[in-house]
């Protein structure tokens, strides 16, 4: 009776002080109503792999909708439409075990058949994030197992296609046969965890519901919302938002009202872009010139009040476990670069300008409000690249033009030198071939650089290597080379950051090496599935 009595006592100070800690002792992440977080920009086209923007945000906001075979949490890869897979050198294939729970956005069931259609889909109607050229086919041994065949050895499998690659139903597309016009809306069906239910282009707001059947269970907010907001401080202090991308200067700010601050690790890139297809920036001693001109952390103290990193010129993140701290650097040096400029012919008039055969040497920037990290960041890069240029004799016309035009030209090969930026530097080292192979046309920030065959064959080389040493051997020799060619510049990494508000329960996070293909974005999924 006495143990009885000691045990009934001993649950009412343990419930008494669950009590008083509050509804988080019971569950670290309680249902919620609703989650909403703020965007600078708002449109990132709709949430289907052939409407998206095709940034990282618009990636992002097709991601809750559509799942992909594996995912990426905090710690790395995660089972997500399959539970498991492996690797047959012998017959280059890739077989996944299928989870057999998962059930469609409109109730069908979901199996092999649906992967296969998705291989064969893209195959057909190439989606450009999920590069299919390295797929011969898949096939389905039953219902619930896949077999993804290659034609060649491809290191990066998992990392763009079985981790990208989002699954459509077959029976909602296997009838439609221009996917870039198809806006029925059950082009929106998916597995993920949300449900599309509304995009607002002119407010530029995203509605999503949980989807109550998800195989890894039910989300743990009903709904989840995007709205279009350029005050993340005032946002996220009024409650109006629970997850905002910040300025670092903002952070001690909200810490002390009680929000988390996230820290993102350098996996965003600002670049100048060079037109290394026209004189005189087809030679690589004038390319060498200008980065000599370029002074990176005058940038990052001038234009960003000392927030940043200094990029490497081998483009790959420090932060990367394939990056080669022997890469090739630039001092910045104007008398360097005055030096170089008159190895090459060129001669100083009076004002410290230089000209060649009587004509100025005078180039144009293309700048632009560019789109760091799902944000819109109008900075004062332009004009100190301007003065850096300038103080090493070159005259600079400096055009400040929309995001969309200034991307168009250089898609066009319409500039002589442009200031952009992209992620994807903390994935897959295949972001080394989408940003200097000149067979990559898709990507506005690729140098596609096709004047160095030796660096040509590297990149083959080493998405076609599985033994991981070997790999980053070729790595390090590519950072070695494209440095050494500069056919781009990276400028620096922003410091990228992020704040939300614990009172949720939700825990947010920078995906390690990325969302998807490296899209340093702290909005992956699995915060309100896990």
């Amino acid at each position: 009776m006495k143990n009885l009595k000691k045990i009934l006592v001993c649950k009412i100070a343990l419930l008494m002080v669950l009590i008083l800690l509050g509804p988080a002792s019971f569950s670290a992440q309680a249902q919620v109503d609703e989650i909403r977080i703020a965007d600078g920009k708002g449109d990132w086209g709709y949430p289907n792999p052939y409407r998206h923007y095709p940034r990282g945000p618009g990636y992002v906001r097709m991601s809750w909708v559509f799942d992909t075979l594996v995912w990426k949490d905090e710690k790395g890869y995660t089972p997500a439409l399959a539970k498991s897979w492996t690797y047959n050198p012998d017959t280059l294939s890739f077989t996944f075990e299928l989870n057999e729970s998962v059930k469609w956005h409109d109730g069908n069931p979901f199996s092999s058949s649906d992967v296969v259609f998705t291989v064969e889909y893209f195959k057909k109607h190439p989606y450009k994030w999920v590069p299919m050229g390295d797929v011969s086919g898949a096939e389905a041994v039953g219902p619930n197992k896949v077999i993804i065949r290659l034609t060649k050895p491809y290191a990066p499998f998992l990392a763009y296609v079985g981790g990208v690659m989002p699954i459509l139903p077959k029976h909602i597309w296997q009838n439609v046969k221009d996917p870039k016009k198809y806006n029925d809306p059950k082009c929106f069906i998916g597995t993920g965890p949300y449900k599309f239910v509304d995009f607002n282009k002119a407010k530029g707001t995203y509605l999503y519901e949980a989807f109550e059947n998800y195989y890894q269970g039910k989300p743990l907010a009903n709904r989840l919302i995007y709205i279009k907001a350029g005050k993340p401080l005032m946002t996220l202090s009024t409650g109006k938002v629970d997850l905002a991308n910040i300025k670092p200067d903002m952070a001690e700010t909200l810490k002390k009202k009680g929000m988390i601050i996230l820290k993102n690790a350098r996996g965003w890139n600002k670049k100048l872009m060079i037109n290394h297809k026209i004189a005189p920036f087809n030679d690589k001693r004038f390319r060498q010139a200008l980065a000599h001109a370029i002074n990176q952390q005058e940038i990052i103290n001038k234009a960003h009040r000392g927030f940043g990193y200094p990029a490497s010129f081998g483009l790959l993140s420090p932060d990367h476990e394939f990056y080669n701290p022997n890469t090739p650097t630039y001092a910045p040096d104007p008398a360097k670069a005055r030096q170089i400029l008159e190895s090459l012919g060129y001669m100083k008039d009076p004002q410290g300008y230089y000209s060649k055969d009587g004509q100025p040497l005078k180039v144009e920037v293309l700048s632009s409000n560019i789109t760091v990290a799902g944000e819109s960041v109008a900075d004062r890069d332009g004009e100190v690249i301007k003065r850096q240029l300038e103080a090493a004799g070159i005259r600079v016309d400096l055009l400040h033009l929309e995001q969309a035009t200034t991307d168009a030209k250089v898609k066009k090969w319409d500039f002589n030198l442009a200031i952009s930026g992209h992620g994807g530097l903390l994935g897959d080292a295949r972001i080394l071939n989408r940003m200097i192979n000149p067979k990559v046309t898709g990507s506005v920030n690729s140098a596609r650089f096709g004047a160095n065959k030796k660096l040509l064959k590297l990149l083959k080389d080493q998405v076609a290597q599985m033994d991981v040493e070997k790999r980053k051997a070729i790595v390090f020799r590519i950072q070695e080379i494209y440095a050494d060619e500069v056919p781009a510049i990276s400028l620096y990494y922003p410091a990228s950051m992020a704040a939300y508000n614990p009172k949720k329960g939700i825990n947010w996070y920078y995906t390690k090496g990325g969302i998807g293909l490296g899209i340093p974005i702290s909005q992956n999924k699995m915060s309100l599935v896990k």
